[in-house]
């Protein structure tokens, strides 16, 4: 457990850290390398996950509050199993300390790389490139709505708001993550109109999604 095994911390947590520690350890070396290779200025360094924290391990996701305001963790479709930082550096073309809430997903990686390449996005494609807002420029495009489904949970965001059933015919849950980010209200009743728009846009995306596969439902 390196540095942190005197700690007076659950075992899984010093390990936790330790591994937290040694990624920071392992990026900085990179970055350093980069620059003593002198291409530092030509290099785009993303670093991003795929998920939130997890519990496994024994590990307890709450112990260093590691999803701040969110609730839920991975596998969760909850913000804090779905929302997770990217950062990304470039000296010279991306402004130090500069941030942006706009919503991507890892769909638009691809097109993203397509655009710093110069090169067409191949067809068949949903992503949308992100690169403008990375330089900070204007007339970046967004997704129309964010579609999630982990076995029967689905989620969908649009804009503000964002609903989430445990599976096909159960209650949704409305949220407006502009007002609460931590999703700890339920806003279907108030927003009656809005948690039925989402909800024919969820139902047409998971049926697209299972004829694609062969299997739609009734």
């Amino acid at each position: 457990m390196g540095v942190y095994s005197t700690r007076d911390w659950p075992e899984p947590e010093k390990g936790f850290a330790a591994m937290i520690s040694l990624l920071d350890r392992d990026v900085g070396r990179i970055l350093d390398l980069l620059a003593e290779l002198g291409i530092e200025k030509e290099t785009l360094v993303i670093f991003t996950s795929d998920n939130g924290p997890h519990s496994e391990g024994g590990h307890d996701h709450e112990y260093f509050n590691s999803n701040g305001p969110f609730r839920g963790y991975k596998r969760d479709l909850l913000e804090g199993g779905i929302r997770v930082p990217m950062l990304a550096r470039w000296p010279g073309m991306i402004a130090a300390g500069s941030t942006s809430d706009h919503p991507s997903s890892f769909q638009d990686f691809l097109p993203t790389a397509c655009d710093l390449a110069d090169i067409p996005v191949p067809d068949g494609i949903d992503g949308i490139s992100y690169l403008p807002t990375m330089l900070g420029q204007k007339g970046q495009r967004s997704h129309e709505q964010l579609y999630w489904r982990f076995k029967e949970e689905e989620a969908l965001r649009r804009g503000r708001w964002k609903i989430l059933r445990k599976s096909p015919g159960a209650p949704v849950i409305l949220h407006d993550l502009q007002e609460d980010p931590g999703e700890e209200q339920n806003l279907t009743d108030s927003h009656p109109g809005v948690a039925e728009d989402l909800l024919e846009r969820m139902n047409g995306i998971r049926y697209q999604i299972e004829e694609a596969e062969g299997n739609p439902r009734e």
